[in-house]
């Protein structure tokens, strides 16, 4: 039996960033992806797409103890998938067919992860207010089973689908703050649990299209996740304990720096 290579690099980065999101909560893809293309030069596509197929792992983790604790509000979950596992289907084929690692998709998908991290960070500094605002405009329970709700959810799943198979960023913070507004009635935990448990099959969708165009390395993915597993379950650990408001604005303010860095490179 040939055991799989491991690069002690990356599973260490994996460690790292594994503790962050087990800490803070915030998604991986806006931690590990920027850092593979600027800290290691891996190239945006092949970053984005193994990134992806690792959340797909950590977020399948993330939503058994969600559901076994009952904070996963699945009519959510499969309003966020009806639009976002089509356009992720569709992004996925327009980028294998224009190219993906073209001079040309090379330049866009570094721009729009740049885009991407500064709107995760603005979503990580103003959500306590957009959260205090639903709260205070109270639509109440009937909001949530209403039309014009449900296909703001999905339209909601669709732009998440092209931003996650593009830069393999937003279905976190981006997420959970769009849910925060459309359904204020549910609890936070309900809403983070049906957020984690609508990234898997995005992840794993996206993931696989990418898998199968060529942009995942099957050695960087385990070396990863040996690393950041045990990270996600420390990080969580000690969230309890940590400053989360102080830890939101430090992150926040580093993605920005990270996405200035990207969209304008």
């Amino acid at each position: 039996m040939v055991l799989p290579h491991i690069e002690l690099i990356y599973s260490l980065s994996g460690l790292g960033v594994g503790f962050l999101v087990g800490l803070t909560g915030v998604g991986g893809g806006s931690l590990m992806t920027p850092l593979l293309v600027l800290l290691f030069n891996v190239h945006p596509a092949t970053a984005v797409g193994t990134d992806l197929l690792y959340a797909a792992a950590t977020k399948a983790t993330g939503t058994l103890v969600h559901g076994l604790k009952g904070s996963v509000d699945w009519r959510v979950t499969g309003r966020l998938a009806a639009g976002s596992v089509p356009a992720s289907a569709v992004t996925l084929w327009l980028l294998h067919r224009y190219g993906m690692h073209s001079p040309a998709a090379t330049a866009l998908l570094q721009h729009v992860l740049g885009a991407a991290l500064l709107i995760t960070s603005l979503a990580l500094i103003f959500r306590p207010q957009l959260a205090a605002f639903a709260a205070r405009a109270n639509l109440g329970a009937r909001r949530e089973s209403s039309t014009r709700t449900t296909l703001w959810t999905v339209v909601t799943g669709a732009i998440l689908g092209v931003l996650v198979s593009m830069t393999s960023v937003g279905a976190g913070a981006i997420g959970v703050t769009v849910l925060l507004l459309l359904y204020p009635a549910l609890p936070a935990a309900r809403i983070v649990g049906s957020d984690v448990a609508h990234a898997v099959p995005l992840t794993l969708v996206a993931g696989i299209g990418h898998w199968l165009i060529g942009s995942v390395d099957g050695t960087m993915l385990i070396s990863l996740l040996v690393g950041s597993l045990p990270g996600i379950a420390l990080g969580s650990h000690l969230s309890s304990r940590a400053p989360e408001a102080l830890l939101r604005i430090l992150l926040a303010v580093v993605l920005v720096l990270v996405g200035v860095r990207l969209a304008i490179a």
